[in-house]
């Protein structure tokens, strides 16, 4: 093999012709390759090219001021945005939401694993995940405007039982951020939070006749990069871009953590207890729902304060925590690095993890919910003019054992203190969560009831149950008025099968659970 070609991010934004299909690396704020999104968005502003892109990505891709997906929001560049995450690309967000390009919200892990079903030249993912959210074609298959008519996904009858069907379609430019790699193209991936999507993105970048760009913090001579780091060999890469020192970030705008990436273990037990407050109430009731041994998910807000309890009570190693994008073990990180793990135990790609979560792998999930309404249903993707978006919310949800989600049952000012080991609210929120019917389904209740899963709905005053003809309230916190505190400030009535009983005192009090007892 000759030396790969060397280009700079301007060479390879010049490159991309109008009309074609665009994916890039990156979760949340890490991986990106920014120096080569930054080029392209730097050329079309100052040329009005190249136009009517299509952009892909799997999961959420920005930090939440301009990179990542964001820098495909304007209008006359992009055509189509197919994303499962939109939160951290809010400018992205508010374009699709606005119609200014087709765009699509589709389960991460249906997307993670397109780029597979690609690179093997297969007609597409056939799955039981979506079926009866929104990314439903009875329930607008993932359209987020009107502007949006084709249809990517299909409902299709397999063997007597419903699946959805998503095509697969195809990839002119696989954009990839790396370490480093050497001279013949082969690229590590040692200081990045995981290898994500990036092997597979590249092989389906090659089965469709596209060219491969990765950009990386150095090149070194050829053979001598340990083997066992490379994840793209160099017959998949067609150029090798240096980035800037911030371009090449292992997450955008944050030092070096080499705890992310598996180099160093750092210590712990510098982390402070939670304070008792409405989240840590929430984290303590889902933490009893905890078995040793278990395998877990936990999402963004009141889901991080189980790991906060678990750790506090001594019985954090009691389960193993994973990530979207591939981390297993370790302490999921929090905010801008959220993706990432400290001090993880493996570093899968994001298709393996959702392999792992498909296949029924995890033992609990404790994920937010946003809005809750009559039928169990939960929505975390839209809200009016907002679109977070599903992520892996739906794969996650609908194959996990048992499902905790938590939050508090009003937003907005909700202020609350503890009294004599009694629940006090001293300001009620302004918004109502538990609606009649929420905006869109994320997690369809019925379905899940259905399939007889084990659901719980924990709140900082009240537990409710998903059972098979409703929502139950099966439990009040001490100090707590079922009528004015509960019932009047939800939209609809739970079903109750005699009177709920009080949720463990022990919540309610400064000292430690005794959990691990």
């Amino acid at each position: 093999m000759k030396p790969k070609k060397i280009m700079t991010a301007a060479e390879v934004a010049n490159s991309i012709q109008d009309g074609q299909t665009i994916t890039a690396t990156g979760f949340v704020a890490s991986g990106i390759p920014e120096d080569l999104l930054a080029a392209i968005e730097k050329r079309f502003l100052d040329t009005g090219s190249p136009r009517n892109l299509t952009y892909f990505y799997p999961g959420s891709q920005g930090s939440w001021g301009g990179t990542g997906g964001d820098r495909f929001r304007h209008k006359g560049m992009t055509k189509r945005v197919i994303a499962a995450h939109y939160a951290t690309s809010p400018n992205l967000g508010a374009a699709a939401i606005a119609g200014d390009f087709e765009a699509y919200n589709l389960p991460q892990g249906v997307l993670t694993h397109m780029f597979r079903y690609i690179a093997g030249k297969k007609p597409g993912v056939l799955t039981r995940v979506g079926l009866h959210t929104f990314v439903d074609p009875r329930n607008g298959g993932g359209k987020i405007n009107d502007r949006t008519t084709e249809d990517l996904v299909k409902l299709v009858n397999f063997e007597g039982e419903e699946f959805l069907f998503f095509p697969t379609w195809n990839i002119d430019v696989a954009l990839i951020k790396g370490s480093v790699a050497d001279e013949m193209g082969n690229v590590s991936f040692h200081k990045e939070i995981g290898p994500g999507e990036a092997t597979t993105m590249a092989q389906a970048a090659m089965a469709c006749g596209g060219k491969v760009y990765v950009q990386v913090e150095r090149i070194v001579k050829a053979g001598t990069l340990d083997a066992r780091m490379v994840r793209i060999p160099g017959v998949y890469v067609d150029a090798l871009i240096v980035g800037t020192p911030e371009g090449c970030a292992q997450t955008v705008g944050q030092p070096y953590d080499p705890s992310l990436s598996g180099e160093e273990r750092i210590s712990l037990g510098g982390m402070a207890p939670p304070t008792m407050s409405a989240k840590k109430i929430i984290g303590r009731r889902a933490a009893l729902e905890l078995q040793e041994g278990a395998a877990c998910n936990l999402g963004i807000g009141a889901p991080e304060s189980v790991a906060a309890v678990a750790n506090e009570e001594g019985i954090g190693d009691y389960m193993t925590l994973t990530v979207e994008a591939g981390p297993v073990g370790g302490v999921p990180a929090p905010g801008i690095r959220f993706g990432a793990a400290i001090n993880p135990d493996c570093l899968l790609t994001q298709p393996e993890q959702f392999d792992f979560y498909d296949a029924g792998g995890l033992d609990f999930t404790f994920l937010g919910m946003a809005q809750a309404d009559e039928d169990g249903n939960i929505n975390v993707s839209r809200f009016g003019p907002r679109l977070p978006g599903c992520g892996g919310f739906i794969n996650i949800t609908q194959n996990s054992k048992r499902i905790v989600f938590c939050g508090t049952l009003t937003a907005g000012g909700l202020e609350t203190s503890i009294k004599d080991g009694k629940l006090v609210i001293n300001q009620e929120g302004r918004e109502r969560k538990f609606i009649k019917k929420v905006e869109q389904i994320t997690f369809s209740g019925k379905y899940a009831a259905s399939q007889k899963k084990p659901v719980l709905y924990v709140t900082e005053r009240a537990v409710f149950e998903l059972r098979a003809d409703g929502v139950y309230l099966i439990e009040v916190a001490p100090g707590i008025d079922i009528q004015t505190q509960i019932l009047d400030v939800m939209d609809f009535v739970p079903k109750m099968d005699g009177e709920p009983k009080l949720m463990d005192a022990r919540i309610f009090r400064e000292e430690l659970m005794g959990l691990k007892q």
